[in-house]
């Protein structure tokens, strides 16, 4: 197969996952094992979580929502906190980098698909982040942007029309199986990023050329 496109995830792909401060949080709190991960799978695409990546509630109604889900569950979680907590270290991997700058080397197009949210430094224009600045990506697509968020097949398909490819021309990385799937209902190619280095090493494979760097 002759690929055009490769399509990255960002948090838990190209960036740690914001799991991992979900557990960190629920460790200090003294909160059930993936409580967190729980609620926030628990209220699907209506809940908190999502209706924040789509832009559709400002950051203090979704802390007060969250924080009401959590509630309801049993545990208590101050949003604000765990969010601050998300926003710690957050720095690329190293090897996904790498591999970034070697796809483009070999002139395939590179892209980011990913769930996120509108920062909250300045609360009287949060205007989502793009994540073009790290000089890599050739179309960065954005739930916080475009209003809608994966696993909607609808992203996925925008995310291949900003970069002029056919999905079955396209492999995409990322962290959920649930956000697989439509891809790979679609014709792309998927790897589960469960570590970086043995991603980077599936993608290889699938790609035919070293990822090195």
């Amino acid at each position: 197969m002759s690929y055009r496109a490769v399509i990255f995830d960002l948090g838990g792909v190209v960036f740690p996952s914001p799991f991992d401060a979900f557990d960190a949080y629920e460790r200090a709190n003294g909160l059930p094992e993936r409580f967190i991960r729980s609620v926030v799978a628990a209220s699907a695409d209506h809940g908190a979580w999502a209706r924040l990546e789509r832009s559709e509630v400002a950051f203090e109604q979704f802390c007060t929502e969250l924080e009401a889900e959590c509630a309801a569950a049993g545990g208590a979680v101050d949003a604000a906190a765990l969010m601050a907590e998300i926003g710690r270290d957050f720095e690329p991997r190293a090897e996904m980098i790498a591999a970034i700058h070697a796809i483009k080397a070999h002139r395939l197009r590179v892209g980011a698909l990913t769930n996120n949210w509108a920062p909250v430094e300045d609360a009287a224009d949060r205007v989502p982040h793009a994540l073009g600045h790290l000089g890599a990506f050739d179309a960065v697509v954005e739930s916080a942007v475009e209003g809608l968020r994966k696993p909607d097949p609808r992203i996925y398909k925008l995310a291949c029309e900003r970069l002029g490819v056919q999905p079955p021309e396209c492999v995409f990385l990322d962290d959920l199986g649930v956000n697989l799937k439509p891809a790979r209902a679609m014709g792309m190619t998927t790897i589960k990023v469960a570590d970086a280095p043995s991603a980077v090493a599936e993608l290889a494979s699938v790609l035919g050329f070293s990822l090195d760097g």
